[in-house]
């Protein structure tokens, strides 16, 4: 979750950065510091074309030159898919302080992956942003969490306390996927994050984005409701 997505995925929350982003949050005092986690290397980014917010965006070759408009960064998906990792959730998972707790469920798609999507928890409150999927021994498989991080930023995401693999997406304020971190492993509190701008984030579980061709620089439909204003950092 955010410091940072099963996404549970980790996060620093613009104006509220001082919340842990647990199973997908931004690390506290009580969690390792931002500063130590800017150790982990950077991922390389590219530019991509981006017409408008309807077309997919066209990621271009690693070192292309952005053109002065209408240019996006976006990391995007190896061809390759990553080391498979165990299903089920992880040996030596804690308990769950709280017990189950109930947020609303929104519809994601993805037009651009034919009749791919997910039912998605949709969570925006500091609370339950920096519970994320903790403590989760199992997700549906057309099930996800969706996280309004209500800033626009470069978001870390970590696996603190979370217990099942995840794939996370890296969405912007348009819909445009900005990156994938895949296979996030469970109980892990490196911080992952795409090195692109984004508002949202959406935690599915591990290998759901391969088994429907979902990639960066293609577009989410997310609820209209979720349209406005993005604070600033």
């Amino acid at each position: 979750m955010p410091m940072p997505m099963s996404a549970a995925a980790a996060i620093a929350l613009g104006s509220i950065a001082a919340l842990a982003a647990e199973c997908s949050r931004t690390p506290t005092e009580d969690f390792p510091s931002r500063s130590a986690a800017s150790t982990a290397p950077a991922p390389t980014t590219t530019v991509a074309s981006v017409p408008s917010a309807a077309s997919s965006a066209v990621v271009a070759p690693a070192g292309a030159s952005p053109a002065s408009t209408g240019q996006r960064c976006v990391l995007a998906t190896p061809a390759a898919a990553p080391a498979a990792l165990t299903p089920g959730p992880a040996a030596g998972c804690p308990s769950d302080p709280e017990g189950n707790q109930r947020v609303p469920v929104v519809r994601v798609s993805f037009p651009g992956a034919g009749s791919a999507a997910v039912d998605a928890e949709l969570v925006s409150t500091p609370h339950d942003t920096q519970r994320g999927l903790m403590y989760r021994r199992s997700m549906a498989a057309e099930r996800g969490m969706l996280f309004d991080l209500h800033t626009r930023e470069d978001h870390q995401f970590w696996m603190h306390n979370t217990c099942i693999p995840l794939d996370l997406l890296y969405v912007d304020d348009d819909g445009l996927i900005v990156g994938i971190v895949e296979s996030a492993p469970t109980l892990d509190d490196t911080p992952r994050g795409v090195g692109c701008p984004s508002r949202y984030v959406l935690e599915v579980n591990a290998g759901w984005c391969r088994r429907h061709h979902v990639v960066a620089g293609q577009h989410v439909t997310l609820p209209a409701d979720l349209a406005g204003s993005v604070q600033k950092p």
